[in-house]
């Protein structure tokens, strides 16, 4: 009888989507060695799932986030940055920026650990429950002329301003035609004030105008970019260099 109130309980947790319920019999140990009422054992199961389910979420918001690979914030040599004090970094931690619908630009030399940052602000804000998502500027510059292409344009602009944290890696490489352009900034212009920017990028605002080919865009993204923006000076040693010596 056991064995067929045991594959029931899993049938009927897995219907309702109660995975933690599937796997009881760890809780109804534990509640035996310590003799919890029956009260207490609900709570523990409870406890069980509600742990489940956040950890589930916060899995499925990594995954969406698509980073290229995982850097806490823990890992950050933070007294290897030579123009940010490290008490900026750890408010910024918070997410409020995300929730004032602030952005964060990082201005610096290579192997600064602009990435690292930006990823490591990304997971925090998963962690909070925010949605995110990670992209190079020449990624995503790609991906809008590819949908221009397939009319399917709208349905990603609307998706895009529906992301909390938009993070922008690389805008440093490669220039941008003036379609490009123009399309970036439609992205950007979506998200004033309704969702917030990471940028990273080696060059400072005045050698903008190297990657976009019509100087009044230019003038105009760095407008809605710095508008209520944290401007980091990240240069510096070469973070990248000094943990490959270390």
């Amino acid at each position: 009888m056991s064995k067929v109130i045991n594959q029931q309980i899993k049938l009927l947790s897995k219907s309702m989507k109660l995975s933690a319920f599937q796997a009881y019999e760890q809780v109804l140990r534990d509640s035996i060695d310590n003799k919890w009422s029956y009260e207490e054992f609900l709570l523990h199961l409870l406890q069980t799932e509600a742990q489940s389910r956040k950890q589930n979420k916060l899995l499925r918001y990594k995954r969406q986030a698509k980073f290229p690979f995982e850097k806490s914030l823990e890992e950050f040599e933070l007294s290897k940055l030579q123009h940010i004090e490290p008490t900026i970094i750890f408010e910024l931690s918070s997410c409020d920026f995300i929730k004032k619908k602030e952005n964060i630009i990082l201005i610096g030399n290579p192997g600064t650990g602009k990435t690292h940052l930006s990823i490591a602000l990304g997971l925090k804000a998963c962690l909070n429950g925010l949605r995110v998502l990670f992209t190079t500027a020449a990624n995503l510059a790609t991906e809008l002329i590819e949908a221009e292409s397939e009319q399917r344009l709208g349905k990603l602009i609307k998706q895009l301003s529906k992301i909390d944290l938009l993070i922008l890696d690389e805008l440093s490489y490669l220039s941008f035609n003036k379609y490009q352009s123009e399309l970036l900034f439609q992205v950007i212009s979506e998200r004033s004030e309704r969702g917030s920017l990471i940028i990273s990028t080696n060059l400072e605002f005045s050698k903008w105008e190297d990657l976009f080919p019509d100087t009044l865009l230019t003038n105009a993204l760095i407008d809605r970019v710095t508008f209520n923006s944290h401007i980091l000076n990240m240069n510096g040693d070469s973070y990248r260099l000094s943990k490959s010596l270390d």
